[in-house]
């Protein structure tokens, strides 16, 4: 009997140190304090499976690029990169993991990135998965540019006394769509990004459409005034290309014509009937003009006249050149509505000692070259305008004159064109040959396109 009880004492204590041993390996693998909170200690891993599932994030990444945004994919959910260096694109996706942020590192939506952007990214190469984008710091922006010259033969951008070079890389936008470099007219107002003394991206904030005048017969010859930003004679057939916006046109012709108000639409033509402006009898204003220095020629509307005594004018508008040898020419408009009136003309010094080259200015004040033509030999069957003045249809001609100029081609039923193209002054003809115009009515807003190619895709 006693050695019964010893027997079940021993086994006793050995159950007792069992759970006694239990309780601390249990109490090392998750050991508490006394106040109940879990020692900061490591843990065991957990048992792995191979989902097939990888989980990234903002700090997975194993590349990273300073890039230029150039295509987004909503139904797929991608977006589209130029790489600066090598001029490639690639595309990478991006889900609710991607971070993004704006250029002092706070967060942004996708909605506020925009197409030609110039961004940091970082991306795992091998999944093709963006995993952050951060609109650059070290790019640089003009917004809302109105003045600026653009150089296409040299390839630089002037925005006010800097100087920057367009590159192969440069990306032309307009409504979020790729647009040539000829597709912008000098009076677009633009956004520029760019690095350094790069371009990377022309935007298109402000484009621009088109003005033709109808039952216009009284009045060509005469002037129209568009707003604060053109003013141009009229002549037959014209369509004048004009700033997207709302105007009050004024429209003059031997002290008669009046106002109208008109709304331009992006690369729409707006047609304005002014058949019911009339044109009184002609009054005649007598203008004496102060010349300085005295030597100076003075021209009218192209014509020379003599400045040595009062000038016969009708009321109404007129164009005005002035230049002397050693001086800076001049063009200006000025209006005459009295019966008499005189107007000071002065002529600033040249900065430099060459000399004008006043012989092969014509009237307007441009280069021309004698006996050279330029040639618009495609799309054939279509209206071609020159600054806005109707040159006739396509195959056509006209003189060549040396300098920026915009030609517009136009037909009915399809959407109108423009393309500024700066002339050489060497002595050769040139030609021109652009893309056909696209049937207006296959021309529609191209995001309704994209819906209704994402409703089919989803049918199917």
């Amino acid at each position: 009997m006693i050695r019964k009880n010893e027997e079940r004492k021993k086994l006793i204590t050995a159950g007792i140190l069992g759970m006694l041993t239990a309780m601390a390996l249990a109490a090392c693998a998750n050991p508490f304090t006394g106040d109940g909170n879990p020692k900061n200690v490591s843990s065991p891993s957990p048992t792995r499976y191979d989902t097939g599932f990888e989980l990234t994030g903002p700090d997975s990444y194993d590349s990273a690029d300073t890039a230029i945004l150039v295509d987004r994919n909503a139904q797929e959910n991608t977006l589209t990169f130029l790489n600066l260096e090598l001029g490639r694109r690639y595309t990478l996706s991006l889900d609710g993991t991607t971070r993004l942020y704006d250029k002092y590192g706070d967060g942004i939506t996708l909605d506020q990135v925009q197409k030609g952007d110039i961004v940091d990214i970082t991306f795992l190469k091998s999944k093709k998965h963006l995993t952050s984008l951060k609109l650059s710091p070290q790019a640089w922006s003009f917004e809302g540019a109105e003045r600026y010259e653009i150089n296409m033969v040299r390839n630089e951008v002037s925005i006010g006394s800097e100087v920057f070079k367009l590159t192969s890389n440069t990306q032309f936008l307009s409504e979020g769509r790729s647009i040539e470099s000829m597709d912008l007219n000098p009076s677009d107002v633009l956004t520029f990004l760019g690095i350094g003394s790069q371009v990377l991206t022309v935007r298109v904030d402000k484009g621009h459409g088109y003005l033709r005048l109808e039952n216009d017969e009284n009045f060509v010859g005469g002037w129209i005034e568009i707003g604060q930003t053109k003013i141009q004679r009229i002549t037959n057939d014209m369509l004048v290309l004009v700033p997207e916006g709302s105007y009050q046109v004024n429209i003059s012709n031997k002290g008669g014509g009046g106002v109208k108000s008109v709304v331009i639409r992006r690369n729409e033509e707006t047609v304005l009937d002014i058949g019911d402006l009339e044109i009184p009898e002609p009054q005649y204003g007598m203008v004496l003009f102060s010349m300085n220095p005295s030597s100076a020629e003075l021209y009218i509307d192209g014509a020379k006249v003599d400045p040595s005594g009062p000038v016969s004018l009708e009321y109404g508008l007129h164009q005005l050149i002035a230049r002397a040898e050693g001086y800076q020419s001049i063009t200006q408009y000025i209006r005459v509505g009295k019966e008499s009136t005189g107007i000071d003309v002065v002529l600033d010094a040249n900065k430099t000692d060459k000399e004008e080259e006043s012989s092969q200015e014509s009237s307007s004040g441009q280069t021309t070259v004698n006996y050279y033509k330029v040639y618009i030999d495609a799309p054939e069957r279509v209206e071609v305008y020159l600054d806005g003045n109707y040159m006739g249809i396509s195959p056509c001609s006209f003189e060549k004159i040396a300098g920026t100029h915009v030609v517009t081609l136009r037909k009915t039923g399809y959407t109108t064109r423009s393309y500024t193209i700066e002339v050489d002054s060497e002595a050769k003809d040139i030609s021109y040959s652009f893309a056909d115009l696209v049937d207006s009515s296959s021309s529609g807003d191209s995001s309704v396109t994209d819906i209704w190619k994402e409703i089919l895709d989803l049918l199917n």
